[in-house]
């Protein structure tokens, strides 16, 4: 079915809050120390390290941090840090920091050819998801996830990150294997209006710098003719341990820890004659820096204005409470330009100004005030960026309102708080970012106790004056950086740059101080009248129990230890859009734009800030064939997430403003949408999966003519008048006692109308046969590829496994054929769709990005791997490797609150035992290489098969 598009505005850069900057006390020597200065300096103090992470460095220079950290159990996080990144090249050796973090998978001393992938997969983890790697400007790092219940694993973890800080051997004929596989890399990633608007943007960006030719995946004719010795060169010049750091977080014990990487890294050495590693930085611009680019690909017209400022790493206690200042800023703002993104005679289509890192920290030390505004035209585009702009000047000038600064700190202390329960059951991702931090950039590591004091003192102590000051240092007259991207067909109407400058001068022009709009009611007016639990069913083999409430409503409750602070929740009733009429079809599939308006008397701006502080939340949603809510809370919240459900049950907001401000802006997508060969084909994807038929078919501009506020509001109600069969299942933190009179309260006291509801089967399939559809769009040479074998099918447990092991073979094969042998992808996909309603069917879908000339080829040898599956099944090792990751991932699902939700909904809505995840080990078990062969001849025949293929325009 057709879905309403998120406004993805291409090209838009905003970024989050990274280092942000700790001012330095000035020091004045004729100033004598008095009891105030003392003061002022003690409240300035160091943030001390977490001393719960132990950090050491051999005599080698390599640094490690370990910590104990039991969520998820028998897991650990193994990095390796390398301060090594594209700045290092030298200008003969552009791409080959990213070219050796691809090389270290290639083979090394203990490890040859890819027998680190082999043997990872083989431990269940997955290349990929789990294994993999990146490069940037100054740093590269290689993530390993693993188990730690298998001893032999575990330290041969630390093995596989010493070959690569140390050992990868670079043979002469993987590196020329290799070549292929990064120009596909850059294919896939670019060859794209944005990538050609970006070689026009980053001499302006990086102007001056050596970051403007250092792009680590460097230059295309370097990567197809440098000679071996050079990226040799490379890793022997800068893989090194003094410039290395592991890092180790999981369930192990830290003193076995440390002593493996003692063991494993303290033979590595240094160079007789280090090169040094020298700093970079961006130079100041004292007149505005300004570029408008278009391009034909393009498909919005979008400014932006940055302005550069010096950053420092916030290390003491007065930079800490100014990142907490900056991120109540962003908060602020933002929600003032949400608020006025809900009115129609709003200037833009999109905007939003944020304090963060400069490019999303890839230039170190700096950082950027920037605003980001999309027009609904090109002779719009001024006034657009005009308003956006006012809105920094509004803030600068007149500053925040007290009731502003209230609801940014009610919010900081809510994630505080949360943070500060789950303690003992934060993830070991999280801290490796902290460590990665501290080893690449300095930044300090502290404890979330320390945290959560310091938080809630400096929250405590920042007032709306200290805000509004900080507020007038991010526009400085200097450092301005102004871009326009636009479409290439409204060239001529876009402003000049003169007309952009002076639109950033004049911006202030007549504006006033900002209103609060705040409503001071309750959500609900009063409660409802509760109903009641009239019957009560264990399902002990699963956790759960099973509540019948007075009003048909079934609840599923399944309570957790997993996390200490969560509640989540979803439910489902059938029907959905497919109820709706063909001459209504377009309204019922904007009615959840109703749910995206508020409830009762507010709008969504004024529920947030009436839910400030609270965790509690919920919303409601209409898919194809169901309906229902979802949400999640903290514990101590639950009753507002469920005041919630009632409230979008029973009081939807029919807000005109809202809605047809959304219908205008989706008008503004869809008119520039096929100006992106991409967007182009998944439509053209899309309609050929669905047979043309037209309740499936991609939404155009014609169907959003015939959309009716009040035919969606009145579906929206429709849809939720009757709750009877609504199936509810909440997971996580709770006490079924103490959840129940809640329950009974808010759910148990749905409208109930007892009526017999189902989705209606229109008839949507995928056509039959051989279908072949090639799409000509793009300028580039890039090529995709999307490939279906799909037919009927039998939904159950012990098909859905089978179908599974012939899809994780396929794609181990797929990647080997196309990527490592042909060199001609970078990162093939396999997947596999696998429905029951309303129509059982299977879907296996292969897809891959490539060259054009190149398609035919890679075609046939990915349908020659399925011909070789069909007659042989899978290999031995490619099923061992599936049932270990399968195993795998299964143990860390059944510690999840998500799976657990997931799992029992889908059970539900399928009609299948809940306690199905008990036997699933079983049925791994019955994965073999003749039921595989048995699953391929089954279903990857060719009796329907859909060949659709994406090639450049003709010229």
């Amino acid at each position: 079915m057709k879905r309403i598009l998120n406004t993805l505005i291409c090209g838009l850069a905003v970024f989050t809050v990274c280092n942000v900057p700790a001012l330095a006390q000035k020091k004045n020597s004729a100033v004598k120390k008095t009891a105030a200065t003392t003061v002022k300096k003690n409240n300035d103090a160091l943030i001390p390290n977490d001393p719960n992470v132990k950090i050491g460095k051999l005599a080698n220079g390599l640094t490690y941090y370990i910590r104990k950290n039991g969520e998820p159990k028998n897991r650990a996080e193994l990095y390796l840090a390398t301060r090594i990144g594209s700045l290092m090249e030298e200008d003969d050796q552009q791409g080959l920091a990213h070219f050796t973090e691809h090389m270290a998978f290639n083979g090394t001393k203990d490890f040859p050819k890819n027998d680190i992938i082999n043997y990872l997969q083989k431990a269940g983890v997955r290349f990929g998801a789990d294994l993999n790697a990146y490069t940037g400007f100054e740093q590269t790092v290689y993530q390993l996830p693993i188990p730690t219940d298998s001893a032999q694993v575990f330290k041969t973890g630390f093995k596989i990150l010493a070959n690569w800080a140390g050992k990868v051997v670079m043979e002469g004929e993987e590196i020329d294997k290799e070549r292929g596989v990064i120009i596909e890399e850059d294919r896939q990633r670019g060859k794209n209006a944005q990538e050609r608007m970006s070689k026009q943007l980053l001499p302006l960006l990086l102007k001056g710098s050596r970051y403007e030719n250092r792009l680590p995946i460097g230059k295309i004719d370097i990567l197809k003719s440098f000679t071996h010795d050079r990226i040799r060169s490379f890793y022997s010049d800068w893989y090194r341990p003094n410039l290395q750091a592991v890092i180790a977080v999981g369930d192990f014990d830290v003193n076995e820890v440390e002593q493996l990487i003692k063991t494993n890294f303290s033979g590595l050495t240094n160079p007789a004659n280090p090169r040094p590693r020298l700093n970079y930085d961006l130079p100041d611009n004292k007149e505005p820096l300004v570029k408008v680019i278009t391009d034909p690909e393009q498909p919005y017209d979008v400014a932006m204005i940055m302005y550069k400022l010096r950053g420092q790493v916030t290390k003491t206690t007065a930079g800490f409470k100014k990142r907490l200042m900056y991120g109540m800023i962003n908060s602020m703002l933002g929600a003032r330009f949400t608020e006025i993104l809900q009115k129609e005679n709003a200037p833009f289509i999109f905007a939003q100004s944020s304090f963060g890192a400069y490019q999303g920290g890839l230039v170190s030390g700096m950082n950027a005030f920037q605003t980001v505004v999309a027009a609904k035209s090109g002779d719009q585009l001024e006034k657009a960026f005009a308003g956006a702009i006012a809105e920094n000047e509004r803030m600068s000038r007149f500053g925040f309102v007290q009731s502003e600064l209230d609801v940014a700190k009610k919010n900081i202390l809510a994630g505080n708080e949360k943070q500060y329960k789950e303690k003992d059951k934060t993830a070991s991702s999280n801290f490796v970012q902290q460590y990665l931090n501290n080893f690449l950039k300095g930044s300090v590591i502290p404890s979330i106790d320390y945290t959560y004091t310091e938080t809630q003192k400096a929250v405590a102590d920042i007032t709306l004056s200290e805000i509004n000051s900080l507020v007038k240092t991010l526009t400085p007259k200097e450092n301005q950086i102004i871009i326009v991207q636009a479409p290439e067909k409204d060239k001529a109407s876009l402003p000049t740059e003169t007309q952009l400058i002076a639109a950033v001068k004049n911006a202030g022009t007549g504006i006033t101080a900002y209103v609060d709009n705040s409503l001071n009611k309750p959500l609900l007016e009063k409660k409802p009248t509760a109903g009641k639990v009239i019957t009560e069913r264990k399902i002990d083999a699963v956790g759960v129990t099973e509540l019948t409430l007075s009003n048909g409503i079934k609840v599923l409750l399944k309570p957790t230890d997993f996390k200490n602070d969560q509640i989540i929740f979803s439910s489902f009733s059938k029907g959905g859009i497919s109820t709706a009429n063909d001459e209504d079809l377009e309204s019922a599939q904007m009615a959840s734009l109703i749910a995206q308006s508020g409830v009762g008397e507010f709008n969504p701006t004024q529920l947030s800030k009436l839910l400030a502080g609270n965790t509690g939340r919920a919303g409601a949603y209409i898919d194809d064939l169901y309906q229902g809510f979802s949400g999640s809370s903290s514990p101590k919240d639950v009753e507002t997430a469920f005041q919630m459900i009632y409230a979008y049950a029973t009081n939807p907001r029919k807000d005109a403003e809202i809605f047809n401000k959304n219908i205008s802006d989706y008008k503004v997508v869809l008119g520039n949408k096929n100006a992106n060969p991409n967007s182009v084909f998944s439509d053209t994807v899309q309609a050929v999966l669905s047979s043309y038929n037209k309740r499936a078919m991609p939404t155009n501009l014609e169907d959003l003519d015939k959309v009716s506020l009040e035919k969606a509001f009145n579906f929206y109600k429709d849809r939720f008048a009757d709750a009877s069969e609504q199936t509810f299942v909440i997971v996580g933190a709770f006490d079924i006692n103490t959840i129940k009179p809640f329950i009974e309260t808010y759910i148990a006291s749905l409208p109930a109308l007892n009526k017999k509801q189902d989705f209606i089967d229109r008839g949507i399939r995928a056509p039959k046969g051989k279908i072949s559809k090639t799409v000509y769009k793009g300028l580039e040479d890039k090529a995709a590829v999307e490939l279906y074998l799909h037919g009927d099918y039998t939904f159950n447990a012990d098909n859905n496994i089978q179908l599974d092991a012939l899809k994780g073979a396929l794609e181990i094969k797929i990647l080997e054929r196309l990527r490592e042998k042909e060199s001609g992808v970078y990162s093939p996909q396999v997947g596999l769709s696998l429905e029951k309603y309303p129509a059982g069917h299977y879907y296996f879908n292969i897809s891959f990005s490539c060259a054009p000339a190149n398609v035919e080829k890679l075609i046939a040898a990915a349908l020659d791997e399925v011909s070789k599956i069909k007659t042989n099944g899978a290999s031995s090792d490619d099923i061992t490797k599936f049932k270990s990751e399968e195993q795998r991932q299964l143990e860390l699902n059944l510690r999840n609150n998500n799976y657990w939700l997931g799992y029992l909904s889908s059970r539900l809505k399928n009609g299948e035992d809940l306690d199905q995840v008990l036997s699933e080990k079983q049925r791994l078990n019955n994965v073999t290489i003749e039921s595989t062969k048995a699953s391929a001849q089954k279903y990857l025949n060719d009796e329907n098969y859909i060949r659709l293929v994406l090639l450049p325009q003709q010229k």
